[in-house]
């Protein structure tokens, strides 16, 4: 899998059951109308049942000045939430979810349906918040590095 290349997200929620983010590259938009995405997230980690529990949560998209926000985001770097938070500015749209303030696009959903797959859960969000950040070049992750496109 590490031969997958993938735009580099983080994904982040906020609630009544806390605050998580975590590095991603398995999301993509699913529909226009409604306009939905999806993120799969490890279940291997019981932080990520926030994101259900919650019912919301945004996707922002990286650019290439956000390599150490992804790294500190990617659990590698043994952060807690609010080590993880320390990097970036952060501002919220309408679900509460926590929006990177310069990413090149940060989709606010709110959960539509759950399902676990394998290793993993996917999440469908309907989108019903977006902030466009700046024309930065993407951040991509391939053979577990991240690049440049």
């Amino acid at each position: 899998m590490s031969l997958f290349a993938g735009a580099v997200q983080i994904a982040t929620t906020e609630g009544a059951a806390g605050r998580r983010g975590a590095t991603v590259i398995a999301a993509c938009s699913v529909s226009d109308d409604p306009p939905t995405v999806l993120v799969c997230l490890n279940r291997r980690s019981p932080a990520n049942d926030l994101f259900v529990t919650n019912g919301v949560f945004a996707l922002n998209t990286l650019g290439e000045p956000h390599a150490e926000v992804a790294h500190a985001f990617s659990g590698l770097a043994g952060l807690d939430a609010d080590g993880r938070f320390g990097f970036g500015r952060w501002t919220t749209l309408a679900t509460g979810a926590p929006v990177l303030e310069d990413a090149i696009a940060a989709f606010d959903c709110e959960v539509v349906e759950a399902k676990d797959v394998a290793t993993h859960r996917v999440l469908f969000g309907k989108v019903v918040g977006l902030r466009i950040g700046d024309d930065l070049k993407p951040l991509i992750y391939h053979k577990r590095a991240y690049h440049f496109l």
